[in-house]
C-alpha cells in the first residue's frame, strides 16, 4: 500500500510514459470496439431498419389519405347539388321526375368516376333516403341507425366510421360489413342551424387492402391498419398478432415498441394518420438482421487484433523519438540555469522540439538584450531623478522670488506687471501641487488660465481664449501639467502662424464614463500630411524622441499621450482633428476620478 502511495505518474521519466499511452490509446479503443460492436451494430442496422420501415408507413398513409380525401371531397360535391339540397329540405315529394332522375344520374357518376365506391346515400332527417346500391333493411327509419347520429354529433365535419356495425342497410352487391368502409358528414342548413340530412359512403376495402398487402417488412414482416379505438381495418392472412391492444400504442403519435409472441421477440412501428385517425403499425422479427451482425463483427474482430499488434510497434519507436530530444533540450536548459546564456541549441527539426529549440535559443538572445537594456535603463532613470530633483527646486525658489517681486510691484503701482508676476507665479505653485501628480480640475483650469493670462499679454489683441467647463466636472481629479502643452501648441503652432487675431476655446464635459476635454484654436491648422505625422508620432507611445534637444515636433502632445496611456491604459490618450487655414481641435480622454480614485492611484 505504501508503494503505491509513493507512486505518482508524475515522476515517471517521459519515455514510459509515451509507452503506457500509445498502448494505452491502441489497445482500450480496440477492447471497447470488440465489446461493443455488437450492440453498436445492431442499434444502427435497427435504426436503418425503423427509418425503412417508417418511410413505407408514411406512404401507405399518404395514400390512404388520398382515398379518404376523395371521399370527404365527393361529400362536399353532393352536399352543394341543388336536387340533393331540396330533397334535405322537402323530401321526394318536392322532387319531379327529372329531378329524381337528375339526382340519381349524379351520384351514379360518382361511382363511375370513383371505382373504389361500393354506394353513396342520402338521407334526410325525416328519414327518407336516395341511393343507387343501398337500400334499409326494415322500415325503421335511417335517422335512428348509429352512423347518423355520428354524423349529427360530428356537426358537419367529415367522419370516417370503419366498418358498419349492426346498421339498418344492405347493399345490392351483397357487400359483407368486413369489405367496406363507411365516411358519413352531415349537411347543415346555415340560415336555421339544424342538421337537413347525412351523405353516407362506403369504401371498398379492396383498396385499402391493395395499398397495404404489398409492402413487405423483411422476410416475414408485414403491415396492418387499425381505427382510433384498437378494431382492425385490414389485416393480412395468417397474421402473428390478429389484435393490438391500445394501451401498447398509448396516445402516441408513432413510436416503436417490442413484444414477445409466442416466445418470439416482434418489433412493432406505428405512425397514426392525422387525417383519418387510422394507425398503420408494421410487424417483423427482431432477429432477422442477426447475420450482418455476425459479419461485421468478425472483420472488425480482425482490424482490431492487427492494429493492437501495430499499435505495440509503433509506440516503442515513438516513444523513444521524442524522449531522446526532449532529453537533449533539458540538458541545455540546465547549463542555462547554471548561468551560461551563450549555450544553443543547435538542431534541423521542423517538429515541435526543433520549434521548442529555436524559441530556447531566441529566448536566451532576448535575455541579454533584456540585461544590457536594464543596465541602460537604469543609469537613465538615475540621470531622470537628478534632473527632477533639480527641476523641483528651481521652480519653487522661481514661486518665492516671484511672490516678492509681485508684492514690489503692488507696493509701486505697477498693476500690469503685478498681473503678470502672479499669474506667473500662481502657474508655479500649481505645478508643485505638493509633489502631487494628481489635482484637482479646477486647480488644472487655473494653471493654464495662468498661462494664457501671460501669453495675452504678450500677444495682447492677437490671442483671445474663452473657457466653458462644466461645474460637475470641476471636482473630479485629473493628471496635471495636461492642458497647458496643449495650449501652448495651439498658440505657437496655429494662432501665431494665422493673419489677424486668434481664438483658444477650451471646454470639458462629462460623456458617460470618460471626461472628455477639447482645446480648439481657429489658428494656421495642418496640411493632411503634417496631421497624419502627428497622428503616426501619438501612437508611438515609447517617446523615441524624448531625452533629445532641441525637442522633436510636437513633443508636448506626445508626453500627453503617454503619460495618459501609461497611467490609465490605451483606452485614454489625445486624438486630433485640423484642417490647413480652418484650426486644429485637440480631444483628450479622461477617466472620471473621484477622490477615492484618485488615493488608488
Amino acid at each position: 500500500m505504501e508503494r503505491w502511495q509513493r507512486f505518482n505518474i508524475n515522476n515517471v521519466p517521459i519515455r514510459y510514459k509515451l509507452i503506457y499511452f500509445f498502448l494505452l490509446v491502441s489497445i482500450i479503443p480496440a477492447v471497447g470496439l470488440g465489446l461493443l460492436v455488437d450492440w453498436q451494430t445492431a442499434r444502427i442496422i435497427e435504426k436503418q431498419t425503423n427509418d425503412n420501415t417508417f418511410q413505407l408507413i408514411g406512404k401507405v398513409n399518404k395514400a390512404l389519405e388520398f382515398h379518404a380525401g376523395n371521399m370527404q371531397n365527393v361529400t362536399y360535391f353532393t352536399a352543394n347539388k341543388r336536387e340533393v339540397q331540396r330533397f334535405m329540405k322537402d323530401g321526394t315529394e318536392a322532387l319531379t321526375q327529372d329531378d329524381r332522375y337528375e339526382l340519381r344520374k349524379f351520384l351514379q357518376n360518382f361511382i363511375t368516376l370513383y371505382p373504389e365506391i361500393a354506394g353513396i346515400l342520402l338521407a334526410n332527417a325525416d328519414g327518407e333516403y336516395v341511393s343507387n346500391e343501398m337500400y334499409a333493411r326494415t322500415d325503421s327509419p335511417l335517422t335512428e341507425d348509429s352512423w347518423y347520429r355520428e354524423a349529427v354529433e360530428n356537426k358537419g365535419i367529415f367522419k370516417i366510421i370503419g366498418h358498419p356495425v349492426e346498421r339498418n342497410l344492405a347493399n345490392h352487391n351483397n357487400y359483407k360489413d368486413t369489405e367496406v368502409v363507411s365516411v358519413v358528414r352531415a349537411i347543415y342548413d346555415t340560415s336555421r342551424q339544424r342538421v337537413l340530412g347525412v351523405v353516407l359512403i362506403d369504401l371498398k376495402m379492396r383498396v385499402i387492402a391493395e395499398t397495404v398487402k404489398d409492402v413487405h417488412l423483411g422476410k416475414t414482416g408485414y403491415l396492418m391498419v387499425i381505427d382510433q379505438s384498437g378494431k382492425n381495418i385490414y389485416l393480412p392472412q395468417d397474421p402473428v398478432v390478429r389484435e393490438i391492444p391500445r394501451e401498447w400504442i398509448g396516445d402516441h403519435f408513432s413510436g416503436t415498441f417490442s413484444k414477445k409472441v409466442s416466445d418470439k421477440t416482434y418489433q412493432f412501428i406505428y405512425r397514426t394518420s392525422p387525417f383519418t385517425n387510422w394507425t398503420t403499425v408494421g410487424v417483423f422479427s427482431a432477429r432477422e438482421s442477426v447475420p450482418e451482425v455476425q459479419e461485421i463483427r468478425f472483420y472488425l474482430v480482425s482490424f482490431v487484433f492487427f492494429g493492437c499488434l501495430f499499435g505495440l510497434t509503433a509506440s516503442l519507436y515513438l516513444s523513444y523519438s521524442i524522449s531522446k530530444p526532449i532529453g537533449q533540450l533539458m540538458s541545455f536548459m540546465n547549463k542555462a540555469e547554471s548561468g551560461d546564456l551563450a549555450i544553443r541549441y543547435i538542431g534541423k527539426r521542423d517538429d515541435e522540439i526543433g520549434m521548442l529549440g529555436r524559441s530556447f535559443n531566441k529566448m536566451l538572445a532576448q535575455i541579454n538584450r533584456l540585461l544590457s537594456l536594464t543596465k541602460i535603463q537604469e543609469r537613465q532613470q538615475r540621470e531622470a531623478e537628478l534632473r527632477s530633483l533639480q527641476a523641483y527646486i528651481k521652480p519653487h525658489f522661481l514661486y518665492n522670488t516671484l511672490d516678492t517681486v509681485h508684492w514690489m510691484a503692488r507696493n509701486r503701482g505697477q498693476d500690469d506687471m503685478a498681473d503678470v508676476i502672479a499669474s506667473l507665479s500662481k502657474l508655479f505653485r500649481i505645478g508643485l501641487s505638493k509633489g502631487q501628480d494628481m489635482i484637482l480640475f479646477a486647480e488644472e483650469i487655473e494653471h493654464v488660465r495662468s498661462y494664457l493670462i501671460i501669453q495675452k499679454t504678450r500677444y495682447r489683441e492677437k490671442l483671445n481664449y474663452s473657457i466653458d467647463i462644466a461645474p460637475n466636472v470641476q471636482h473630479r481629479h485629473v493628471m496635471k501639467f495636461m492642458l497647458q502643452p496643449i495650449v501652448e501648441n495651439a498658440i505657437y503652432h496655429g494662432i501665431k502662424e494665422r493673419r489677424g487675431p486668434g481664438h483658444i476655446h477650451i471646454e470639458a464635459a462629462e460623456e458617460k464614463d470618460r471626461l472628455i476635454i477639447r482645446v480648439h484654436d481657429d489658428g494656421k491648422g495642418m496640411t493632411r500630411e503634417k496631421l497624419a505625422e502627428l497622428r503616426s508620432a501619438l501612437s508611438d507611445t515609447a517617446m523615441k524622441g524624448e531625452g533629445s534637444y532641441p525637442p522633436p515636433p510636437g513633443y508636448g502632445l506626445r508626453n500627453v499621450h503617454a503619460r495618459l496611456q501609461l497611467t490609465f491604459g490605451d483606452a485614454y490618450g489625445i486624438s486630433m482633428e485640423s484642417e490647413a487655414g480652418q484650426g486644429t481641435t485637440v480631444t483628450i480622454l479622461h477617466p472620471l476620478l473621484t477622490e477615492k480614485d484618485r488615493k488608488k492611484e
